[in-house]
């Protein structure tokens, strides 16, 4: 058996490039631990639905654990576009890192939106 220790996260496709020298999300500690507290309200909100159809409760049952699921979502997605907006956006450093902040969120809320 595989020593737990080298287990690697899954890799997940995304619809559009992520560069590996993009700039990072968040840049303080408080914003890094709303952020994670978020993702880990949406694991929460996930695995509420999968317990629910493991132990085979009604539609209805499970139609509301998923809104409450993709609320969570929704809620990170909003708090990372507003992040985007505001650090690479609204005031970058550079206007370069206006420009390509802003094709980022345009073919990401694309993505999001299809």
């Amino acid at each position: 058996m595989p020593d737990s220790t080298s287990h690697r996260p899954p890799i997940y496709h995304t619809p559009y490039p992520i560069e590996a020298e993009a700039p990072t999300v968040s840049h303080t500690k408080t914003e890094k631990d709303k952020l994670l507290n978020r993702v880990r309200r949406v694991r929460g909100q996930i695995e509420a639905v999968e317990r629910a159809l493991e132990g085979e409760k009604g539609c209805a049952t499970v139609l509301h654990l998923i809104v409450a699921a993709r609320g969570a979502m929704n809620s990170l997605m909003t708090e990372v576009i507003e992040d985007h907006i505001r650090l690479h956006v609204v005031e970058p450093i550079k206007d370069a890192e206006r420009l390509r902040g802003a094709e980022e969120l345009i073919e990401a809320v694309q993505a999001y939106l299809k």
